[in-house]
């Protein structure tokens, strides 16, 4: 199993970082790749939209590879107003283009799911306990992830984590219990059912036709 492991924290050695080293120690055999949105070069702004046609800077380029490769994806950050900090925001909003995660059908208002047979595994620390985004806030970053994101583009099963308060001192009291958790997610991934992985980026298509159909 080929798994990509992607750190959506601004800053490096957090709760985040922790965590995710202890995901990938408690994977068994397989391919793991790491990667810290913070290391990358892109402009995560799309300033234009779809306006124009943005080819990915060489550090996407790479981790579209990776992430075509992948079977197994796990994404970790910080609750931050409501949602991923702008940096990984930006890394998805350019990097699962039309053609390439997802390509529309010219007659009718469905597509094509291009990164299926893959699934994922989403690590969320907030300062909001899990039982109170759940009753009041409805849960808006866990739903968006799984049917918004990563179900768009077709990953499945895909498993959510929230892990919080880590204010007034919750992660230090709660980090033995989190660091379970986290490592039975790790020492199941091998064990999902998966279905026929889509080869992405062999069969994408041209960015500017992509839009072109997105946009007939």
């Amino acid at each position: 199993m080929r798994v990509l492991i992607l750190d959506g924290h601004p800053d490096g050695g957090r709760l985040v970082s922790h965590l995710l080293d202890h995901y990938a120690d408690s994977l068994g055999a397989g391919q793991v790749e790491r990667v810290a949105v913070r290391d990358l070069a892109f402009d995560p702004n799309m300033s234009r939209g779809y306006a124009v046609a943005r080819e990915w800077e060489p550090d996407l380029a790479r981790l579209a590879a990776s992430l075509d490769d992948c079977d197994h994806l796990v994404v970790a950050f910080p609750l931050w107003w409501g949602a991923e900090p702008m940096q990984l925001k930006g890394l998805i909003d350019r990097l699962l283009l039309p053609g390439f995660a997802f390509r529309y059908h010219r007659d009718d208002p469905f597509w094509d799911r291009r990164l299926s047979g893959r699934s994922a595994d989403v690590i969320v620390t907030m300062d909001t306990p899990p039982w109170y985004l759940r009753l009041v806030y409805g849960d808006p970053v866990g739903r968006r992830w799984r049917r918004q994101i990563l179900g768009f583009c077709g990953f499945r099963p895909v498993r959510i984590l929230r892990l919080g308060p880590t204010r007034r001192g919750g992660a230090a009291r709660h980090l033995g219990e989190w660091e379970g958790r986290v490592a039975k997610l790790a020492c199941t991934a091998d064990r999902l059912r998966r279905s026929y992985k889509c080869p992405a980026l062999a069969d994408r298509t041209p960015l500017a036709d992509a839009l072109t159909e997105r946009a007939s």
